[in-house]
């Protein structure tokens, strides 16, 4: 039986993230983008992230079954110690786990790398009622992984000629000090995780 093995991603790996991105991006309410982005797009996606953060690819066997990264929450200064999470796995390797290994591994490296706060904008039903383009399984799973709601914004993504909500959630993972160590590049401690 394979197993899910995490590495760094490549921009060889921007079709199978295409692949698994553009389910979401035409089926679902999950993302808020409305055209599946280009090869060109999303090469450029993950060569801007790595410049500071790790962007994580999960396969299983030969296939890529999931990715995730973490962003800036906010591009200045004051915020270096908040980072955006974002997750997504194909859509037929659900329940195998591979968000959590994905997860477990953000956080190990976000831990490392002097990040106190993650955090997670996640589309959620204006009448708390699932759809046929958005479950609740988003929410769910960051509940389950210890994110705790932080607020909900109503009616602030359309997308299927409907309204929907946003739930921010965060996670605190380090302690708040008054003295913050400023966050560490991921380039300069990487080989701690990958070869």
């Amino acid at each position: 039986m394979n197993e899910v093995v995490l590495r760094l991603a490549q921009p060889s790996d921007a079709a199978a993230i295409q692949r698994i991105y553009g389910y979401y991006v035409e089926n679902t309410a999950i993302t808020c983008e409305v055209a599946i982005p280009s090869l060109t797009d999303l090469t450029e996606r993950i060569k801007k992230t790595q410049q500071r953060f790790p962007y994580l690819i999960a396969t299983l066997g030969d296939q890529v079954v999931g990715f995730a990264y973490v962003s800036p929450a906010n591009p200045r200064y004051a915020y270096q110690w908040t980072v955006e999470t974002s997750i997504y796995v194909d859509r037929n390797c659900r329940g195998k786990h591979v968000g959590t290994k994905l997860y477990d591994m953000l956080e190990k490296i976000c831990r490392q790398m002097k990040v106190v706060n993650m955090t997670a904008h996640i589309v959620y039903p204006h009448d708390d009622q699932p759809d046929q383009h958005l479950t609740l399984a988003s929410p769910k799973f960051h509940e389950a992984y210890g994110y705790k709601l932080a607020g909900r914004f109503y009616k602030n993504v359309y997308k299927f000629g409907k309204w929907y909500d946003m739930l921010w959630m965060e996670k605190s993972i380090a302690k708040h000090d008054d003295a913050p160590t400023p966050i560490v590049n991921f380039n300069e401690i990487k080989s701690q995780f990958f070869n």
